[in-house]
């Protein structure tokens, strides 16, 4: 069962990579959770809402996203994601240009995983 959880997150963790740089608002609320808490790398915590926001108005632009490094432990049916994430784009008029350590919690619910929490911390910025 845990190579089986493993596969679909390894999908789902492409799907919102996709959906991230394409701004594709159905597809992150399919798999975002309601109650979503997520830090980004200035330290403010946003919810479901405000990033679906974020990408609906423009105010997320992702040019690339590339993922690496990606470690993936299964826990019933809880998954933990850390990956290396680099990333161009904007963020509400600022360039976004660097590397980031990206931890996904993602949780099953009615056979769908929904990420519930969070947390992207700047590694490095690209020059």
């Amino acid at each position: 069962m845990e190579s089986i959880h493993k596969n679909a997150i390894i999908k789902n963790e492409q799907e919102i990579l996709n959906a991230m740089k394409n701004s594709d608002v159905l597809k992150l609320d399919q798999l975002l959770h309601k109650e979503l808490l997520f830090n980004i790398p200035n330290g403010e915590t946003i919810t479901k809402t405000i990033d679906l926001q974020n990408y609906s108005s423009g105010n997320m632009q992702i040019n690339e996203i590339t993922a690496s490094e990606q470690q993936i432990n299964i826990i019933e049916n809880t998954a933990v994601v850390s990956v290396i994430t680099n990333l161009k784009g904007h963020y509400a008029n600022h360039p976004i240009d660097g590397k980031y350590k990206v931890l996904r919690i993602w949780k099953l619910y009615n056979k769908q995983w929904k990420v519930i929490a969070g947390n992207s911390t700047l590694l490095k910025e690209n020059s």
